[in-house]
């Protein structure tokens, strides 16, 4: 091609990307929706707005998905550095979080107010209006643990801290050890607690990875601390403690709004929390649902390659979780920033974006159905080569006519 016959190439998501201020903002964004029904005395709808979050993450969000289907654009390898280097791509992470603790706090205050007569609401909210509202806030915490992981896996010293920062609505600062040093190294192995496995459900899932990678990332920071001569409880430690400094920071969060709005805020910041960080788990249980790395001669794992990540290229959930879904790339290039990952032709691709399979999770028979034949074709219907739920393990084996494969 001549010099003259190359075209410029642009970024079609470049102002896109400023979609992903959607989820903390959208509890604004529903307020004068509210005010208005509540004017209008449909009082009953005005509290459906409250579920904004699951509204968004359930029904907008793969609706759309739907709709605009697959990107399809990525970035050639002569703009890579530039693209890298461009801080525009960052800032747009960076204004998610002040917009996230502004919706944490004005959540907290319409949860506990007795007054909102500026609203249209006679006295307090609802429970069904509250409920909404703590799961909306959780949503958008949810989706910040996804801000936190792409600023988490920076080697920008401040982009490591708001991380963490952003990790603190939800409790769940440890993510920030436990991904980066324990999922990255172990994923789509038996090891990893957040690598979901064949036959078993999201609902024994959930409960083993939250468990596990608690234990994960305060084992692997002990052990770091520990080769440096420091006692992880030790208070020298304590700055250095990337577990209890990322939780305590979660403690002097919660302590504050409880300070500010009394005890009645608990139950508020209980159920954005746990709902916040369900949304994680299901996440992770589909990004490496049944995939499995070989184990070499010497008893290693092979090298972590595309092929062991589900890939979604839906460009609309993918422009509100900064391309987490072009996953087998991140795995690969961990530190890549979200706007230079890519789309891999050799990687297993879901059928939807995340958005449309998160409710799916919830229904194990559906979940089965829809992505078992999938891992079976990926691996070209060999059962031994997946990762199934040892539980379940001689059940699936037989089911399949196979037998335990030799040790190596």
């Amino acid at each position: 091609m001549n010099a003259g016959d190359t075209q410029v190439w642009r970024d079609k998501k470049r102002y896109l990307w400023l979609l992903g201020l959607i989820a903390p903002t959208a509890l604004f964004i529903a307020l004068p929706i509210i005010a208005g029904l509540n004017r209008l005395g449909w009082h009953v709808a005005a509290q459906l707005p409250f579920w904004i979050g699951p509204i968004l993450i359930y029904v907008l969000l793969p609706a759309l998905d739907l709709r605009f289907g697959a990107d399809g654009q990525n970035a050639p390898d002569e703009v890579m550095e530039a693209l890298e280097n461009d801080r525009y791509y960052r800032y747009c992470t960076y204004a998610y979080i002040p917009c996230q603790y502004a919706s944490l706090v004005a959540g907290a205050y319409l949860f506990t107010a007795t007054d909102l007569s500026w609203l249209g609401v006679d006295g307090s909210l609802s429970w069904f209006a509250k409920i909404g509202l703590a799961l909306s806030v959780g949503a958008l915490g949810g989706v910040g643990i996804n801000t936190a992981h792409e600023l988490g896996h920076k080697k920008v010293r401040l982009e490591r801290w708001l991380s963490k920062i952003t990790l603190a609505q939800t409790g769940y600062g440890h993510f920030y050890v436990e991904h980066n040093r324990g999922h990255h190294v172990r994923v789509a192995t038996p090891e990893d607690p957040a690598s979901g496995r064949f036959g078993e459900s999201f609902w024994t899932f959930f409960p083993r990875s939250v468990v596990g990678g608690l234990r994960s990332a305060w084992e692997l920071e002990t052990a770091r601390l520990r080769r440096l001569g420091l006692s992880p409880w030790s208070p020298k430690a304590l700055l250095s403690n990337d577990v209890l400094n990322a939780w305590l920071m979660s403690v002097v969060l919660f302590g504050a709004l409880i300070a500010a709005f009394g005890p009645a805020v608990i139950p508020f910041l209980v159920i954005q929390a746990v709902y916040g960080f369900s949304l994680l788990e299901s996440v992770n249980y589909i990004e490496h649902y049944g995939l499995l790395r070989r184990t070499r001669a010497n008893g290693r794992y092979e090298r972590c390659t595309p092929e062991h990540s589900w890939n979604s290229d839906h460009i609309v959930t993918n422009l509100f979780l900064y391309h987490l879904q072009r996953h087998s790339d991140h795995h690969a290039n961990p530190t890549r920033r979200y706007q230079t990952l890519r789309s891999m032709a050799e990687s297993p691709n879901l059928p939807s974006g995340y958005a449309s399979l998160i409710g799916l999770t919830y229904l194990p028979p559906l979940w089965r159905r829809l992505m078992d034949h999938r891992v079976l074709a990926h691996y070209g219907g060999d059962i031994t080569r997946v990762n199934i739920a040892p539980r379940r393990r001689a059940e699936i084996l037989a089911r399949h006519g196979a037998a335990e494969p030799a040790a190596a």
